[in-house]
């Protein structure tokens, strides 16, 4: 009894420094993740700061019928939608590519330097890389309208007035920003693979694309299953950066670049009413845990292993 008992305190203490490692990351959940839920009972309250959050009377679902009953609540939800889903479906296909790309390079020194390259625009503030937009599509300084459009004959574009050029400026940026990491982590999966599969392909005559389709591909997917069931949950979210600072908050482009995000900070810098922004996230919320409840569904239909749960 005594020996069981000393082997199990040695088996806890031989894993002490784990535990000490995973507090940090504990404690970030926690305040992060774990500590502003009781905030969503204010998307169901009828907000009186004297009485408090939660002295605060109860209205039901009153709040979050601003979302559905202005005008604009058509356009957010479709752009918000649509983007997401065309940055999803495009996202997982350059992502793909470019780790493709990267397993091709054999020398150590360039690809650590691709793979820092690529990574750079990730690790950038969307505030920088608005002024590098603005340095490209300025009416009148811009790089585009000043150098490239004369060289083409073509006459200026007063890009911040113009809604039909932005989905496509959008998801270029969108891209260019968040290629680099998803690509990092399907290279990671694919030199995980062992080289004795590519030997024995090639000794059987597959050419470089019928060993990408046959071994690589077949490989990641448990990867690739997992980006896109978490990418499903952030559906309609938006990255509030990309669809408020990168068209410069023109009204002109509402049409294209106005979200749930955008609208919901619109809405509260004119009412100051905090309780339909939690509304906002309270929805949001929601519509991405059952997303992400149907994407696991679909995977764990056509591939149980590869399903989170």
């Amino acid at each position: 009894m005594f020996r069981s008992k000393g082997r199990e305190i040695k088996h806890i203490t031989r894993y002490i420094p784990i535990y000490l490692m995973m507090l940090p990351g504990i404690a970030y959940l926690i305040i992060n993740n774990f500590m502003p839920l009781f905030g969503l009972t204010m998307a169901f309250k009828k907000i009186n700061w004297q009485k408090g959050i939660f002295g605060s009377e109860w209205c039901g679902l009153d709040n979050f019928k601003y979302l559905f009953r202005t005008k604009d609540a058509f356009i957010m939800t479709r752009n918000t939608i649509l983007y997401n889903v065309v940055f999803i479906i495009l996202g997982i296909v350059a992502s793909l590519c470019v780790a493709l790309f990267l397993n091709e390079i054999r020398g150590k020194a360039s690809r650590k330097f691709y793979q820092t390259l690529i990574l750079i625009p990730n690790l950038m503030s969307m505030v920088i890389v608005n002024y590098l937009a603005f340095a490209m599509l300025s009416n009148e300084t811009g790089f585009i309208n000043g150098s490239i459009l004369p060289a083409l004959g073509l006459e200026p574009v007063n890009w911040y007035m113009e809604p039909k050029y932005w989905p496509f400026i959008l998801t270029i940026v969108n891209l260019w920003k968040s290629v680099g990491m998803s690509s990092i982590i399907y290279y990671a999966s694919i030199v995980g693979i062992s080289g004795e599969y590519y030997e024995a392909a090639r000794l059987d005559g597959a050419s470089k694309w019928q060993q990408i389709r046959n071994i690589t591909l077949p490989l990641i997917k448990p990867t690739i299953i997992m980006l896109f069931i978490m990418s499903c949950g952030r559906i309609m979210g938006s990255d509030f950066g990309l669809f408020y600072q990168i068209p410069r908050d023109s009204g002109a482009l509402y049409s294209v670049t106005q979200t749930i995000d955008t609208y919901v900070y619109r809405a509260l810098m004119k009412t100051g009413n905090i309780t339909m922004s939690m509304a906002a996230s309270a929805y949001q919320s929601i519509v991405g845990f059952v997303l992400i409840m149907v994407a696991n569904g679909i995977a764990r239909k056509y591939s149980s292993e590869n399903a989170l749960f």
